[in-house]
This record gives structure tokens, C-alpha cells and sequence, in this order.
């Protein structure tokens, strides 16, 4: 009888009886929407990254409406990003009814190309929203700067890149801190630290943070864990148009979990990367990512751009076969039939149907491959997958 190999999955969320035992006391106490969970993971998260405030919301990209919002975003302003990335980074400059600006990668890292960023600043530039990508840094230490001198808001799309770290005045610190003016994270089951879904924002900024914790609750003028614990009858009112963007406290209580295992599962995405690093050495043509000097990335994806001979989609349907789950590279915004209109600009004045300047964010998108990463993957699957790719792209 022949036996069945089990399919390897892209991601798999490394989750136990430590979340399900965190999840009975929102559950017992009986408060499970905003409170006083989300309070605890919004304190251990600021600590964790090193920031001095952390505002735990819904998703990324709410994160990433909110912090778009507190920059003072608003309809004809422009934002500088990537096309290369989840299409949620240019939905979120578009929820405020500004124009997405996209900008070419580097090949090497995915992230946005800092040397390209000056020139597509203008009058209606308002912020650069800059993508650590599937967990590797961006170079923020160039794009600040740039930023500063235009005096534009930075934001980190840092929805890959919780437990990453940048080397910053010589010593190293979790992306998060953040460098720019706020950072957005996600917790979706895809990255390393899960509640579901849910997100955070860390700034420095105090008056930003209040925005925040105002609109992602109506705009609420007094929250409802407050209005609970009153000695006198209080009336709250809305005091401008805000949004149901919160966390609920079960939500949170995974998350708490999650965070205390976040430095093993970073531990063994190093490791994991190594040994796939060791295995693919020999895959002639295969291109294997690699972390800039000043960057430690927490390998939330493991990217490998195929040999120029083989065809993406041959080489993943080959894999598939096998039972091996892949992804292909990063989507392109400006490639979605949501962008195919006059809805964004590379900032060169080409229609964008035609556009010619996003070549490195297409050739990734359509040469590279995930690979199954995930906390608990074996090395005998390492090899499984290693073997399958060599076989797809050369037999």
C-alpha cells in the first residue's frame, strides 16, 4: 500500500494550549470587546519594541487608515509607496481619497528603492508609506532623512516585520520603535505573532496616540470601560466621525500569549532560513534572499527568486503536485483590475497601463516564489520542498 505523503502547507500559525488557556479569562470574566486585555497587550507590545505608545486596533489596515489620517492625509494629497506589497498599503492611501505614488524596489531586499524616493516628492506629497517587506527592514535609516528634509510623515507598513530589528546609531532595536512617525502591524494568522486578525500602531507621538484610541472607537468622547466603572450616570458623546476599528479582549489575550513566544519563533525562523539556505546552495540560477548588513529580518516568508529558464507557475503547479504548497512573489497593486484606472501614479507621467518605471516590482512579482515557513515545518519537509523545486525547475 502506498503511503500518502502528508501536503506541506505555505504558513501554519504556532499556536497551543497556553492561547487556549489565555482565551478563558476575557471569556470567564465576561468582558470580551475592548478592555482590559487589549490595555495589558498594548503595554507589553510598547515594551517589547520599545515604544512609547502602542494602540491595538482591528487589522493592518486600519492601522494603516488611522495612521494615514493622523498625518493629515486628506483627498488630492499624494502618498509615496510601493506597488510591490499587499494591496491593503494603497487601499489605505485611497480610504483617505489620496493618490498612491509608486515607487521601483531594490531586486535584492523587495523594499522600496531609496534613491528614487526624492525626485517624486512635490507640493501635494504628504507622506512616504514605506513596507518592511515580508519581514525584511526597509532602509529607514535613508528614507527618514529624506522625509525630514521635506518635512513629510514617515510610515512603516510593518504588517510582516514584528520581531525584526534594524541597527540604528550602532546598536540594534525591534522595527517598531518606531524611526518614522508610526508604525502598523499585523497579527493575521499568515505572521509569526497571531490573534486571527487584529493590528497595533507604536509612536511617539501623544497626540497622534490619542487620535488613534479616539477614532477606533466612534470617536467616543468617554470609552466604555470608564463609563463601566463610574460612580455617577455619564452620558458619552461622539465628538467627530470615527470608526469601529477596535480589538476585543479575546483577540488580546492570544496576542499576550503569542508575544511571550515570539523570540523562540524567531529563534527557529533563523535556523529554518539557514537550513534552507544550505540546502538550495546547489539549485544553479536559483537567487536566495539575504539580509542587509543593518538588518535582521524575523523571516516571516522565505522568498527565492527561480532560475531565469524556469516558469513560475509550471514550477509551483510541479510543487503543488507533490503536495507542496507555494506563493507567488509579492502581488503589484498597479497590476490589480482595482488600479487599472486613474487611481495612481509613478510619478514619471506615464499611463499607467503603460507604465515603465515599476520594472523591479514586476519582475519579482512574476519570477520569484514562497517557499513553506512556519514554526513547527521539519527538516525532512525542508528537504521535501528543496528537492521538489530543484526537480521543478530542472527535470
Amino acid at each position: 500500500m502506498t503511503k500518502v505523503r502528508q501536503q506541506i502547507p505555505i504558513a501554519k500559525p504556532w499556536v497551543g494550549a497556553l492561547e487556549l488557556e489565555a482565551v478563558k479569562r476575557p471569556l470567564l470574566s465576561g468582558w470580551l470587546t475592548q478592555g482590559p486585555e487589549v490595555a495589558a497587550f498594548e503595554k507589553e507590545f510598547a515594551d517589547y519594541v520599545g515604544a512609547k505608545y502602542a494602540c491595538a486596533v482591528s487589522n493592518c489596515t486600519t492601522a494603516l487608515h488611522l495612521a494615514l489620517l493622523a498625518a493629515g492625509v486628506q483627498p488630492g494629497d499624494q502618498v509615496i509607496t510601493v506597488s510591490h506589497s499587499f494591496i491593503a498599503t494603497a487601499n489605505s492611501i485611497r480610504y483617505c481619497g489620496a493618490l498612491p505614488v509608486f515607487i521601483d524596489i531594490e531586486p535584492n531586499t523587495f523594499n522600496v528603492d531609496p534613491e528614487l524616493i526624492e525626485k517624486r516628492i512635490n507640493e501635494r506629497t504628504r507622506a512616504i508609506l514605506c513596507v518592511h517587506q515580508i519581514g525584511m527592514p526597509c532602509d529607514l535609516e535613508k528614507i527618514v532623512a529624506i522625509a525630514r528634509r521635506h518635512h513629510v510623515a514617515v510610515i512603516e507598513d510593518a504588517a510582516c516585520a514584528v520581531g525584526s530589528e534594524i541597527l540604528w546609531d550602532a546598536a540594534w532595536e525591534k522595527i517598531g520603535r518606531p524611526r518614522g512617525d508610526v508604525a502598523c502591524f499585523s497579527f493575521h494568522p499568515r505572521k509569526l505573532l497571531t490573534t486571527g486578525d487584529g493590528g497595533m500602531i507604536t509612536t511617539s507621538n501623544p497626540e497622534w496616540d490619542r487620535k488613534f484610541r479616539l477614532w477606533r472607537q466612534h470617536s467616543m468622547s468617554i470609552p466604555d470601560t470608564a463609563r463601566h466603572h463610574a460612580k455617577q450616570v455619564v452620558f458619552e458623546s461622539y465628538l467627530e466621525a470615527g470608526y469601529n476599528y477596535r480589538m476585543t479582549d479575546i483577540q488580546a489575550a492570544v496576542g499576550r500569549e503569542q508575544l511571550k513566544r515570539l523570540p523562540e519563533m524567531i529563534e527557529r525562523r533563523r535556523s529554518l532560513v539557514k537550513r534552507y539556505a544550505e540546502l538550495a546552495a546547489d539549485i544553479p540560477g536559483l537567487v536566495l534572499p539575504q539580509e542587509p548588513a543593518w538588518a535582521r529580518s524575523n523571516w516571516q516568508s522565505y522568498c527565492v527568486r527561480l532560475p531565469r529558464s524556469c516558469e513560475q507557475r509550471v514550477v509551483m503547479q510541479k510543487m503543488l503536485d507533490e503536495g507542496i504548497a507555494t506563493k507567488p512573489g509579492i502581488m503589484c497593486a498597479h497590476r490589480e483590475p482595482a488600479y487599472q484606472n486613474q487611481v495612481w501614479s509613478c510619478g514619471e507621467g506615464c499611463i499607467p497601463a503603460k507604465c515603465i518605471h515599476l520594472t523591479e516590482s514586476e519582475k519579482a512579482q512574476t519570477q520569484c516564489i514562497l517557499l513553506p515557513l512556519f514554526h513547527e515545518i521539519t527538516e525532512e519537509d525542508q528537504v521535501r520542498v528543496v528537492d521538489a523545486l530543484r526537480t521543478a525547475c530542472y527535470r
